[in-house]
């Protein structure tokens, strides 16, 4: 009876530790997403020059810039969560992520303050960009670590659920803008208001991880000497780095090219008005978000290799033809059905990236090797994603960015195919 009531106790304390730590990266993506739901509508505030393609193309860089701080946010926070613990990393990238949205929120436009409009967007992207590098190491370890052994790819699949639901809170407050505010009011101030929310929200949060639990794992290490360095993952660590590294190319270009650069391929290639285009992506993102946990609980099963070696295999196979197809379509829901094949392929990546990479580390230097390969393959590929897209449609050769994304999801399954199931091989099982 008292061993019953133990674990009855422990399960509850491990659910109320996740639901904690996923509530709070769901604010974070949220503000990280607000920026890419709303640029349609500030982009002609921050770069009033040029056609809308060259307007998005110059805030589709700034996106891509604030990735450049997601590795640097990855080393720090990385290694200050594997030594000062996952709570306190998860808190400071909080804080972070709300001092960069209110930036933005206050931020006077280009025919206010000149070139130092842009420039103050920048610096905001790149504080958000700190604190999302920082976030998803800490985040998915505190997840991983804090899930148990049988249910692991379950629990660590709702830091996907989160962040996708962030991009949909995201979402849903650009339906409801669209809704309330003319179009002209959107575009003069009422962009502004998602960012004020999201620091709002981010503040709400701050307080809300301070009563976190901290997990196990962490508290088993810290007892040993062995301390986390970049230094020390990459020596120490190479094969496993260089795999998350590699594994991470193909999924996060992806994820992006269906998520973030969806909403406006569908306004500027396939001729969606806006509010239709949003609400399209909103709704391909929600089923999207419901089927994470059913694919990490297929992982559970079966193991995470054949969920991401399917991703990979139909990812070769169908991304150019979906692509193709939703560029020529005209029909909304057609497009949600494109649109949904194109995630549920990528189920099989984002619902159990985050456990496969936490599982291939020892906790002393897990929340670091899970972050900084992880922020360098986002860096380079996820975040250039709308970019390098928009530079195809603006050379005239759209289609190059559909073999682009096919050609990297094929360079992923080569390292799905040669990796060791973490299932099987998991060093969470050690802590």
């Amino acid at each position: 009876m008292m061993l019953m009531k133990n674990d009855i106790a422990d399960r509850k304390h491990r659910l109320k530790s996740i639901l904690g730590g996923s509530a709070g990266n769901m604010v974070e993506w949220y503000d990280w997403y607000v920026y890419s739901a709303f640029t349609l509508y500030f982009a002609p505030v921050f770069f009033p020059k040029g056609d809308q393609t060259a307007q998005l193309l110059d805030a589709a860089a700034i996106f891509a810039v604030g990735f450049l701080m997601r590795p640097i946010g990855a080393w720090i926070m990385g290694i200050y969560a594997d030594r000062k613990g996952r709570k306190a990393g998860l808190t400071l990238s909080v804080t972070l992520m709300c001092l960069g949205s209110l930036t933005i929120a206050v931020t006077p436009g280009y025919e206010s303050i000149g070139a130092f409009a842009p420039i103050i967007l920048v610096l905001a992207r790149l504080v958000q960009g700190i604190s999302v590098g920082g976030e998803y190491g800490a985040s998915a370890t505190y997840l991983s670590e804090m899930a148990g052994k049988e249910r692991r790819g379950f629990f660590s699949s709702f830091q996907y659920v989160t962040l996708i639901s962030g991009q949909l809170l995201a979402l849903a407050v650009l339906l409801v803008l669209q809704a309330t505010l003319s179009t002209h009011d959107l575009e003069v101030w009422g962009w502004r208001i998602p960012f004020a929310i999201g620091g709002v929200l981010a503040i709400l949060v701050f307080y809300l991880r301070r009563g976190l639990a901290e997990t196990q794992s962490y508290k088993n290490a810290k007892e040993g000497q062995q301390r986390s360095s970049g230094l020390a993952l990459f020596r120490q660590y190479p094969r496993e780095a260089f795999t998350v590294l590699a594994l991470t190319a193909g999924g996060t270009l992806a994820f992006y090219a269906y998520t973030t650069y969806l909403q406006k391929f569908l306004v500027n290639t396939s001729g969606f008005n806006r509010e239709t285009a949003s609400q399209i992506t909103a709704a391909a993102l929600l089923v999207f978000m419901l089927l994470q946990p059913v694919a990490g609980a297929l992982s559970d099963k079966v193991g995470r290799k054949p969920l991401m070696v399917g991703f990979g295999i139909l990812g070769v196979i169908c991304t150019y033809p979906i692509f193709t197809a939703l560029s020529r379509t005209n029909d909304p829901y057609m497009a949600f059905a494109l649109a949904l094949a194109a995630l549920v392929i990528v189920t099989g990546y984002t619902s159990i990236n985050a456990v496969v990479k936490a599982e291939m580390f020892p906790a002393h230097i897990r929340a670091l090797g899970v972050a900084l390969p992880y922020a360098l393959a986002n860096t380079i590929f996820g975040g250039t994603a709308e970019y390098v897209a928009l530079w195809f449609k603006q050379k005239g050769m759209e289609s190059g960015f559909f073999w682009y994304v096919t050609v990297l999801i094929g360079l992923s399954l080569i390292v799905y195919l040669r990796m060791r199931d973490t299932r099987k091989h998991s060093l969470i099982h050690e802590d």
